[in-house]
């Protein structure tokens, strides 16, 4: 029932920028807390950004801190997350994720198919 589709990911440069969005549904969007996360080939999964079901708090790695912003709307069950002053290293797999919300970050009940970001020259 739950969904989660992600698009927006390509090839940007380095310095570059993208938008990823993700459509969700199946669910009360507004009730939960919202995430990203990455992976790269033969990689774990990394925890990237939150936004609060409310989307007054916003969190992040120190990996993308300062660089990417997460946000939400509600009223078109989309979460986004904007990236800037790309890096090379930000070449991964973005999974959209719907996050529990119990007492931490990154405790995961859905997640989608993915979006791949490839930042080169």
């Amino acid at each position: 029932q739950v969904q989660l589709v992600e698009s927006g990911g390509g090839l940007a440069q380095p310095g570059g920028s993208l938008r990823l969005s993700c459509a969700a549904s199946g669910f009360i969007f507004s009730a939960y807390h919202m995430s990203w996360a990455r992976q790269a080939p033969g990689k774990g999964l990394e925890w990237v950004s939150g936004i609060s079901s409310d989307g007054s708090d916003t969190y992040y790695a120190d990996s993308v801190k300062g660089r990417f912003t997460i946000s939400r709307d509600d009223a078109k069950n989309t979460v986004y997350l904007q990236m800037n002053s790309l890096k090379p290293e930000d070449t991964e797999l973005y999974y959209c994720s719907k996050e529990v919300g119990g007492f931490s970050w990154g405790e995961l009940d859905y997640w989608g198919q993915g979006t791949q970001v490839t930042v080169s020259s």
